[in-house]
């Protein structure tokens, strides 16, 4: 018999329940040394198992200290299974990494935005999440999960587990409160902090503010043409475009900037650190949630087990803590102690109606054409 139908058979009958786990591992295993070939589905013999280790990629710095300390290593302590760190700068650069990697070899990832979950979903890199072996889904807000079950059909590859805003940042020694409100999101544009602004080298933050300094709706925009000029303004003022979140925090810590967009919990940990930095939502601010995702071929079960480790309320909070995000915990259902309700972006209500967030059909559907222009304008065109 062909290996491929040997193992096709096996599959049907596992899935059809006509084998347990461990004999169904059995099988394809006997069957692989038998005829000294690496079956093309022995990708659910390693997911089935448990593995010696599991791949988690993150936003680096001050984040991934607050999961190390706070969620892998216990879970490592706990389960004898290793997490291997790895970061990224950006959310397209991770992808382009994905797609070009063998199945099984990233596992979990904290993605940003139900955009980039939808786009995993459609290049066929989601799972289907048991939700029985995450219980901690239960202390969830709820709106943050049901967005996810929206792009694929009631299921989830992922757990909700923070959010924040991407807000205006601005040393206070150089510019007042005062100042910054008034401005608002042209801050960002003013001629008189030329040199001293910078800004995140992001197609879709370029965007979102360039909506924002031209009275646009960031999620329905009328006059593109506008926004590129904005875009090419704050270009031509930027000292520089900045690319991770560690690179943030210095350029604003040594003062060669005096403003830029910035991430929430990125400018409470500069003020912890006891830099005199303001923050403001402006209007139509840009309001973000971030997930654990579980790529396709993944150890299932594994991944499961940390993903409820981390919705642990005690781990979630601690990481919250740490990286200065409010957890996707709902605070009608948990109490989130006296750090959390004082982040940036916190909502007491749980239901995050004051935040907004980008529509991600529509941010999806204008990627391609808007983000070659955009990098068009970051070369200078």
């Amino acid at each position: 018999m062909d290996n491929s139908k040997r193992y096709e058979r096996l599959l049907e009958r596992y899935k059809n329940g006509d084998l347990d786990r461990r004999t169904f591992l059995g099988l394809i295993g006997a069957a692989g040394v038998a005829y000294g070939v690496v079956s093309p589905f022995s990708r659910y013999a390693v997911a089935a198992s448990k593995p010696d280790e599991v791949r988690f990629d993150g936003w680096g710095g001050v984040v991934s200290e607050a999961f190390r300390e706070h969620a892998f290593t216990p879970y490592e302590e706990k389960t004898g299974i290793k997490v291997v760190d790895g970061t990224f700068g950006g959310g397209d650069e991770y992808l382009a990494r994905v797609k070009a990697s063998a199945p099984g070899e990233y596992n979990l990832a904290h993605l940003s935005g139900v955009f980039d979950y939808a786009r995993y979903h459609g290049l066929g890199l989601t799972t289907v999440l048991n939700e029985d072996n995450i219980p901690n889904l239960q202390y969830v807000i709820p709106k943050l999960i049901e967005v996810f079950r929206g792009v694929t059909d009631g299921k989830l590859s992922c757990v909700p587990y923070d959010y924040g805003t991407t807000g205006i940042a601005y040393n206070r020694k150089h510019i007042s409160d005062d100042e910054a409100k008034e401005k608002g999101a042209r801050l960002l544009i003013d001629e008189k902090y030329k040199g001293k602004i910078g800004g995140w080298g992001d197609w879709r933050t370029r965007i979102w503010y360039g909506a924002l300094q031209t009275d646009q709706d960031p999620n329905n925009a009328t006059d593109m043409e506008a926004i590129w000029n904005a875009i090419r303004t704050h270009r031509d003022l930027s000292l520089k475009y900045w690319g991770s979140g560690a690179e943030l925090m210095s350029l604003l810590a040594e003062e060669e900037i005096y403003t830029t967009e910035g991430w929430s919990g990125r400018i409470y940990a500069l003020r912890e650190q006891g830099h005199d930095m303001g923050y403001l939502d402006p209007p139509n601010g840009y309001g973000w949630q971030e997930c654990i995702f579980v790529i396709k071929g993944s150890p299932l079960e594994a991944c499961e087990e940390l993903l409820n480790f981390m919705l642990e309320p005690a781990t979630a909070i601690a990481v919250a803590e740490g990286q200065n995000y409010p957890p996707a915990l709902d605070p009608n259902k948990v109490d989130l102690g006296e750090k959390i309700p004082k982040l940036p972006a916190f909502d007491p209500s749980g239901t995050l109606d004051g935040l907004t967030f980008a529509n991600s059909a529509y941010w999806n559907g204008n990627e391609q054409a808007w983000s070659k222009e955009f990098g068009r304008i970051q070369k200078g065109y």
